[in-house]
């Protein structure tokens, strides 16, 4: 056995979340302070992770920032991997698979999703079943229609997305969480060709095909942050108690910001007037400011260094670290990010 170490994926454009992933890389968005590709490092290293890949693509140097910033915090050894040209999920292992060597076994999962996963238990799943590759699959989410990965009665994947895969009777779909875990045999089964290789679609069908590919059906909460609206629900999720903290300990800023008010946890140099309205849930980060006759709660988040002035509401919204709001401006169901303002809807 060698080190178990993750591959974080980080390349990908983020389209859904235009335009705020003009200004940063889905997986360097803020939650809570902390940025997205944080609370994956934290969930990796809570279940024994030692080090970890993080592949580049888009506005590489804040994505190789933040994830460098968040692995150093958590005390995780963190690698970069930059493409100049997108890999996809299995390009990515291939092009950083000297990077994975002694990698063993490897955690493959995205940087810009929020899960509650209890990762030590896949593992086990994982070393028990004597899989190349294990899918950790959760139930279709409510109103999604997600493509399906669709185990046998044994628990082997075999079919993917309706078209990949041996298929077979009787089989029972699932949603795909993002997370496989791997044998270091896989990273030899990428091919060379095509450059920008799909996991599910150029290496797991032969894998399939000989029943090394088995899922894992674990539970938690699953967001993908996808879009301002789901973006915003993630917000509230954590801001409510829904999202177990503990799974993320190290990063997540909360558990290190006294609760001020009724429900409104804020960070120690935040200054935040006696005269200003605030009700809970509610997260104000480190030195921002909410000044007399602003208005901030339910459910808003005030990143580091912001400022809410007089006449100003935050509720139901986000704001970014560093962004200052007008006089009497509203953030409603919004993210305001410098300049940007960007409804839910």
């Amino acid at each position: 056995m060698g080190d178990l170490a993750a591959m974080v994926l980080c390349a990908g454009m983020g389209t859904r979340l235009r335009p705020l992933t003009e200004q940063l890389p889905k997986p360097a968005v803020p939650l809570c302070d902390a940025p997205l590709v944080g609370w994956t490092l934290a969930l990796l290293r809570g279940a024994g992770v030692r080090w970890a890949v993080v592949n580049t693509h888009h506005l590489p140097r804040q994505m190789a920032g933040a994830a460098t910033t968040a692995a150093a915090a958590l005390g995780l050894g963190l690698e970069v991997s930059h493409e100049p040209v997108i890999a996809g999920t299995g390009g990515a292992l291939r092009e950083a698979r000297g990077l994975l060597r002694g990698a063993d076994p490897l955690v493959l999962v995205n940087g810009d999703v929020l899960f509650d996963l209890d990762l030590s238990a896949a593992l086990v799943a994982h070393r028990a079943s004597g899989a190349l590759a294990t899918m950790v699959l959760l139930p279709m989410p409510a109103g999604e229609r997600y493509a399906t990965v669709e185990v046998d009665a044994d628990g082997s994947v075999r079919r993917i997305a309706g078209a990949f895969g041996p298929g077979g009777e009787g089989l029972t779909p699932w949603h795909f969480s993002g997370v496989h875990v791997l044998s270091p045999e896989v990273l030899d089964r990428v091919p060379a060709e095509p450059f920008q290789a799909d996991v599910n679609r150029h290496v797991y069908p032969h894998l399939m095909a000989q029943g090394a590919v088995r899922g894992f059906v674990a539970g938690g909460y699953w967001n993908d942050l996808g879009t301002p609206a789901r973006y915003l629900a993630a917000a509230s999720d954590v801001l409510a108690g829904r999202v177990p903290l503990g799974r993320f300990a190290g990063i997540e800023p909360l558990s290190a910001a006294p609760e001020r008010a009724v429900g409104v946890r804020a960070a120690p140099s935040a200054a935040l007037s006696p005269l200003a309205r605030l009700a809970g849930p509610a997260y104000v980060g480190a030195g921002a400011r909410i000044e007399a006759g602003a208005e901030v709660g339910p459910e808003a988040i005030v990143g580091a260094g912001a400022v809410v002035p007089a006449g100003a509401v935050v509720r139901r919204g986000v704001v970014w670290p560093g962004t200052p709001l007008a006089p009497g401006e509203h953030i409603l169901s919004v993210v305001a990010a410098g300049a940007l303002r960007v409804a839910a809807g």
